[in-house]
């Protein structure tokens, strides 16, 4: 009979399987596998920074996550906005941004004190 070798640091909880570990570790926020590093090494993260040189985000302390991050970042501030909301007349860098705009845009209502319904895009 298995009985759990592998067990969680933080609540004690067992496991046949080091991979179910790893897993549950994920829920507790700690990395896959712990790694033992000595004072020699150095930690060298790799980061994501804006080309545009104007930019906040350029400077490596500002840096973004991922390099999807970093495109989907500067199509927003700094790109064209080639979708347009037919409702609106907003306009989207981001293709995504533009469609969850779009499932929404016009179907919140306000209503005044004195009935009036309002609704959030402008009629041209």
């Amino acid at each position: 009979m298995a009985t759990n070798r592998f067990i969680c640091e933080i609540c004690n909880k067992g496991f046949q399987r080091e991979q179910n570990l790893q897993l549950h570790r994920r829920g507790h926020n700690l990395p896959w596998k712990l790694k033992q590093r000595t004072n020699k090494d150095i930690i060298r993260k790799k980061v994501y920074i804006c080309p545009e040189k104007t930019c906040v985000h350029h400077d490596p302390s500002r840096a973004l996550g991922d390099l999807t991050g970093v495109k989907k970042h500067y199509s927003r501030k700094h790109g064209e906005k080639k979708w347009k909301c037919e409702k609106c007349s907003k306009k989207y860098a981001v293709q995504s941004d533009w469609k969850a705009h779009s499932k929404t845009c016009g179907t919140r209502e306000y209503k005044c004190d004195c009935g009036t319904l309002f609704s959030r895009y402008v009629i041209d």
